[in-house]
């Protein structure tokens, strides 16, 4: 020990603040003072003495990025703010419509230069870090945008994550978000490594950072290298920053990983020049990238702009045209889906398409065939579709020989033989056998996908076997399950047998909303899931509400609500619930909204806010809706009761006037909300 430290304790905490800062030079700065050697002598140095001193190991110390047992199971985690996903844009019409509408929202004119921020788009996991008094104590990914996984000793592992803030002025608690990915180079190793094993390879670089994250033991995650650049904030107190760069660089000061390639864009012609240059350089990028994300700089505009659904309305990402190839199709076949939809599916030739092989692409329904005029034997191209699920995009007729095959669309089920029928007005055929088993198996697959009624451990392989040995016919079987039944299946041990009902038990109390989405309703997503479940509150209520009943609920149109009435009519659905109540699903119900005073004006009633408020957020405000028992939606309805306007409102305004809508300053509204 140096004679400069008296205590083992002082060591300690240098050789951590000096890995501390060596870390940020490293990962933060791009600028390393120490060789890697010099740093693996001080992490030696200082974990031998917290291995003689182990009173003095802390949560935030270098050392205890790896070490902890493994776990059994990931908790769930409720982000403090929502992680929203952003809409995508695939032409530079389309950028510069979204330009448009930003400044017809902010009532601005149309030759006036916003400015934007532009950065890489990285096709990674997102993630969500929590940060009490500047130390790391919570990490989970992104999930549905409400609720996560908690990852946080896996996301310990990844270096350039710091486990403590730097410098001063950070609010406490503070949740930082960004990305985390694997690069091509990892990638290829951890490949290797896996193919030597006689493992499957990982398919893309983004599969392998989220498996990779979703290890149990946290050891396997340290092993394969992430990377982790941060993108923004999520909660974060009452600090106030001005600009998206300002707090960019604000959070690279606390110690954060951020983007060089971010780029302030005066007006959407500059946004234009940096999405075309990144997509010339873009095969030269070490990781993967499958578009760019542009923000409005000003967070006061972004506020005044608001959301829409789960996507920020100041914020778009522009997708890189998809990676082409060419091949041969080989064969046409057709799958059946939950809802009793064919899809006929290309087999091909297998081709490298974006570093990934392909040897299947989606035709996506009769029509297209007939269009594209796609036969078996033809040469054609294909693309992955947003970087990800192949398609046929169109036929080299120039390379046909006369052998080719026309496809002949199937007009009884393939799996069932049942018959095929294609409503009037719709591109989609649907085999309408009720014991169809291709249909149960997609059924059940859904129900027990991760954000449904995330039965981990069952996939598609087990629930092949599961229908296919007569075990399972719908997902009411699945809680009769035991492990006799398991155990004799493919690939199952005692211990993912155990799991999985362990996993199954779990999900016998759900949320309401997660059991709606997994019933596997047409048109009914998770949003709309919780739409429904907030509305009605039980199961029961929302199975005897009438489609008049369902139309009344904010943000369900016509179609959605005929859908979900005719699925809870149906004597099928109304058996299965049944079956599922009397194996003890208890669906929970949403968190109740506190009563509000019987004087209350709000309670009831549905408000808009359009325009910029001066005193509060839009958010703010229309939280303050909801906590007075009110609504606070997106659009204007004859069903709106009031429409708060600030600064700068646009259309919802005018169409408030037209329909007679009561509106309200800013003023009023809080008056209104006992503020004033």
């Amino acid at each position: 020990m140096s004679s400069l430290f008296d205590t083992p304790e002082e060591r300690i905490a240098a050789l951590r603040e000096q890995i501390h800062h060596h870390n940020y030079r490293y990962y933060v700065l791009d600028s390393p003072e120490i060789s890697d050697a010099e740093y693996d002598r001080l992490m030696r140095e200082l974990a031998d003495l917290e291995a003689e001193h182990p009173e003095l190991v802390t949560p935030d110390s270098p050392t205890q990025r790896v070490g902890a047992p493994p776990a059994e199971a990931f908790e769930s985690f409720r982000h403090r703010v929502p992680m929203l996903s952003l809409s995508n844009c695939f032409s530079i019409e389309e950028l510069r419509a979204f330009d448009a509408r930003v400044k017809r929202m902010l009532n601005r004119p149309p030759d006036e230069a916003i400015s934007y921020v532009a950065e890489l788009k990285i096709d990674g996991l997102g993630v969500s870090l929590t940060y009490e008094r500047g130390r790391l104590v919570a990490g989970a990914t992104r999930g549905d945008g409400t609720e996560g996984e908690l990852v946080t000793q896996n996301l310990k592992t990844v270096r350039s994550i710091p486990l403590r803030l730097q410098g001063s002025g950070w609010p406490s608690p503070v949740e930082v978000r960004g990305e985390v990915f694997i690069s091509h180079e990892e990638f290829r190793r951890i490949n290797a490594e896996r193919e030597a094993r006689g493992e499957p390879a990982f398919a893309n670089p983004r599969n392998a950072a989220a498996g990779s994250l979703r290890q149990l033991d946290s050891s396997v995650t340290a092993g394969r290298r992430l990377q982790f650049l941060t993108y923004g904030m999520g909660y974060r107190g009452d600090i106030d920053f001005q600009t998206h760069l300002g707090m960019m660089e604000r959070l690279r000061e606390w110690g954060f990983p951020v983007s060089r390639d971010m780029r302030l864009c005066e007006g959407i012609e500059d946004v234009v020049r940096f999405c075309q240059e990144w997509e010339h350089r873009r095969p030269g990028v070490p990781f993967d990238i499958d578009g760019i994300v542009v923000k409005v700089n000003s967070l006061e505009l972004q506020d005044a702009l608001g959301q829409v659904s789960r996507s920020p309305r100041w914020a778009i990402a522009f997708k890189f045209q998809p990676t082409q190839a060419t091949t041969v199709v080989r064969d046409i076949q057709v799958q059946v889906g939950r809802t009793g939809a064919l899809t006929p599916v290309a087999i091909m030739e297998p081709v490298e398409v974006g570093g990934v092989t392909v040897s299947r692409a989606t035709l996506h329904n009769e029509d297209e065939i007939r269009r594209k005029d796609v036969r078996v034997g033809d040469t054609v191209v294909i693309q992955r579709a947003g970087d990800v699920i192949p398609e046929v995009v169109s036929v080299v007729t120039s390379k046909r020989t006369g052998a080719e095959k026309p496809f002949v669309f199937p007009r009884e089920c393939p799996v069932c033989g049942g018959p095929v029928e294609r409503p009037e007005g719709e591109a989609v055929a649907r085999c309408t056998g009720v014991a169809c088993p291709a249909q149960a198996k997609r059924r059940i697959e859904h129900f027990v996908s991760r954000t449904a009624m995330n039965v981990e451990g069952i996939g598609p392989a087990q629930v092949e076997q599961l229908v296919d040995r007569g075990l399972v016919k719908d997902p009411a079987d699945l809680y009769a399950l035991t492990l006799e039944q398991l155990l004799p299946l493919e690939r199952m041990g005692k211990t993912l047998a155990q799991k999985i009902l362990r996993n199954i038990e779990a999900s016998r109390q759900v949320p309401l909303a997660r059991l709606i989405f997994a019933l596997g309703i047409r048109h009914v997503g998770e949003h709309v899931a919780e739409l429904l479940a907030t509305h009605f509150h039980t199961l029961d209520t929302l199975e005897a509400a009438s489609e008049e009943e369902i139309r009344e609920v904010p943000g369900i149109g016509p179609e959605i609500a005929a859908s979900v009435a005719r699925f809870f009519a149906d004597p099928q659905t109304r058996q299965l619930l049944e079956r599922l109540r009397a194996a003890g699903v208890q669906p929970q119900a949403p968190e109740a909204v506190p009563a509000a005073p019987a004087d209350n004006p709000i309670a009831g009633k549905t408000f808009v806010f359009t325009g910029t408020l001066a005193q509060m957020t839009r958010p703010d405000a229309e939280a303050l809706v909801k906590s007075l028992g009110g609504r606070a939606t997106g659009s204007v309805s004859a069903k709106t009761d009031y429409v708060v306007a600030g600064e700068g409102a646009g259309s919802k305004l005018e169409k408030a006037q037209v329909l007679g809508i009561t509106v309200l300053t800013e003023e009023e509204f809080r008056a209104l909300a006992g503020l004033e």
